[in-house]
């Protein structure tokens, strides 16, 4: 194990056997986000990304939830100094996209795993990781409508991607608590473990990614995730692309090696 120096105790982050697991760590507060938290989080996203000794990196929540949203305490105002709407309106996009933006765009697999609850924001970032799994107690919810906000942080770009539009709309309008179960039938999370074994089995299912074709699944997920906004003359072209670079790696020699010689593949 190796621990990731993350400047504060509420994000914890150490990789074990390729897996980075990062934990918000505020559990007196469901790992409510904050001005602690948050820039720690997004400081240490490009570092996973950079280490060669990371194939996958599994976001979590300490205690009981994933992360209960924005830290509502901190949103009735206060007295710093007056900044206009266009400023805040340009701070807060700044804070996305270097947030749940890098997350969706970052080069490595990405699983987020909610040992509880995930709302407002804190469920967006649940949904711009590549892959979600999920205890058997744990429940999402938009929870924007019950502060009277209307969202942030991609819910509304991610959200109708997942589960279609109007799925996504009655998610947001009406902020009800959708149960483990009920996110695997809507496509919101891939797998539900019990409880008792939650944070094994959830490591167990990112290091089987961790241990994959690192070079290959980062360029798996470009071809994807291009895919959704591009023709299919330019998503034939950029995989094209991306089969001769991978063809031409040492991943898929050993891969092919493997195959010959009938036993699993040495990628790492």
């Amino acid at each position: 194990m190796d621990k990731v120096e993350t400047g504060t105790e509420e994000l914890l982050c150490e990789i074990t056997d390729r897996v980075a697991i990062v934990t918000l760590n505020k559990p007196h507060k469901k790992n409510a986000l904050g001005d602690i938290l948050t820039p720690a989080l997004r400081a240490v996203l490009p570092e996973l990304e950079s280490r060669k000794d990371v194939g996958c990196v599994l976001i979590t929540g300490a205690g009981d939830a994933f992360c209960s949203g924005g830290d509502v305490s901190g949103m009735s105002g206060g007295s710093g100094p007056v900044r206009s709407a266009r400023e805040r309106i340009e701070e807060l996009t700044r804070k996305q996209l270097t947030l749940t933006g890098r997350l969706y765009d970052l080069a490595k697999p990405t699983v987020a795993a909610l040992p509880g609850a995930a709302a407002g924001a804190g469920l967006s970032i649940a949904l711009a990781c590549d892959l979600r799994v999920a205890s058997d107690n744990a429940f999402v919810t938009t929870a924007f409508r019950n502060i009277g906000l209307s969202g942030d942080y991609g819910a509304s770009w991610f959200l109708p991607r997942l589960v279609g539009l109007a799925r996504a709309k009655k998610l947001m309008y009406r902020s009800e608590r959708i149960g483990a179960a009920q996110c695997r039938e809507f496509g919101l999370v891939d797998e539900v473990f019990p409880r008792q074994s939650f944070r094994e089995q959830a490591f167990e299912y990112a290091r089987d990614i961790a241990h994959g074709p690192t070079a290959a699944l980062g360029r798996m997920k470009l071809n994807l995730q291009a895919g959704l906004e591009q023709s299919l003359a330019l998503s034939l072209a950029l995989e094209a692309e991306h089969m001769i670079n991978t063809g031409d790696s040492n991943e898929a020699r050993e891969a092919i090696r493997a195959f010959l010689e009938k036993r699993a593949p040495r990628f790492h």
